[in-house]
């Protein structure tokens, strides 16, 4: 469906002099330097597959989407789409995918919702029956009718993003670039984009790269991850490797039968005291789960246990700060 080859993009900044001096020096001679936004990457995506692409601000992320999009053409390295060079064959590329910017919109500001619709139709050539289909699903899932009437420049970001979602699905695209696509949403309207985009992609078995800060999207959303910074691929895996791998820290909730004014500990640390509760927090390389709980309950009368795993946003946090 998606294969990348050793992909790069390098952009030439122009390093520009301050003060009066140095504009007059401007109009003479130019200095440039040379930034490698994406570098030398290399994956592949499958049909119907759900990819996370993650990564700190200007990681490179958006590079990558555009270039695959067709928007951007890369500097070496290849990029098939469905077997197209997107930016060779920009038409027949667009036909076949879609792009959804959270921060950019591609419908008409000052439009009722439906004018902004019916020109998608007309561009891309829809079959009336096909966006008759399409416009009652995703009026019934996104309850579309609400704003169906209003200017788009008088919707709520919420709503926005779901016309936004809709109008981009229209065309039966098979492939989905999302960049951020619940951002600035409450917790319902996310759960709700979120929840259609897994149906579309079991219903319709379209493949979805999604670029996004919030890692509940990731988390709920996609089977894969690629975490990329500096341009370059520093993991790729699902999440239960990340927290294997990257998730050392965990945390014991443990309540105990009487009070106890200190513990001894094989290993770990008291990080929370709530009387007959504490929160000890260990290293998997210091020990197991088991062998903690099976010493203290030789010494101590225990209650009740929990274990808590890492977060998921922490782990990728340590990873942005501190890398691999």
């Amino acid at each position: 469906m998606i294969e990348v080859v050793n992909l790069s993009k390098t952009f030439r900044v122009l390093e520009g002099k301050t003060g009066f001096v140095g504009a007059v020096k401007n109009l003479f001679s130019r200095d440039y330097r040379y930034v490698d936004a994406v570098r030398d990457i290399s994956f592949t995506v499958k049909q119907g597959e759900m990819l996370g692409l993650i990564g700190p601000n200007g990681a490179g992320k958006s590079t990558t989407i555009k270039m695959l999009s067709g928007i951007l053409m890369p500097t070496s390295g290849k990029a098939l789409v469905n077997g197209i060079e997107p930016y060779k064959n920009r038409q027949e590329n667009a036909m076949k995918v879609s792009v959804v910017f959270g921060q950019r919109t591609k419908l008409w500001w000052d439009l009722p919702c439906y004018e902004s619709f019916e020109l998608h139709r007309v561009m891309y050539r829809i079959p009336e029956k096909i966006y008759k289909q399409n416009l009652d699903e995703f009026m019934e899932f996104l309850e579309l009718e609400e704003f169906w009437s209003r200017p788009v420049r008088q919707l709520s970001l919420g709503q926005r993003m779901r016309a936004e979602i809709s109008v981009s699905l229209l065309h039966n695209p098979e492939v989905i670039y999302l960049d951020e696509p619940t951002i600035g949403m409450d917790a319902v309207a996310k759960e709700r984009i979120r929840q259609f985009l897994i149906n579309t992609n079991k219903s319709r078995n379209v493949t979805l790269i999604i670029t996004s800060h919030d890692m509940a999207d990731i988390e709920k959303l996609c089977s894969r991850v690629i975490i990329i910074d500096h341009g370059q691929i520093v993991y790729e895996g699902d999440f239960d490797e990340i927290r294997h791998r990257y998730g050392r820290e965990r945390t014991m909730v443990v309540e105990f039968g009487e009070e106890y004014p200190e513990i001894e500990l094989p290993y770990g640390t008291v990080i929370k005291d709530e009387g007959l509760k504490k929160s000890i927090r260990f290293l998997r390389d210091q020990g197991t789960a088991i062998d903690l709980i099976t010493t203290l309950g030789k010494k101590y009368v225990i209650k009740d246990v929990s274990i808590q795993e890492a977060e998921i946003e922490s782990i990728i946090r340590e990873i942005y700060e501190h890398g691999m």
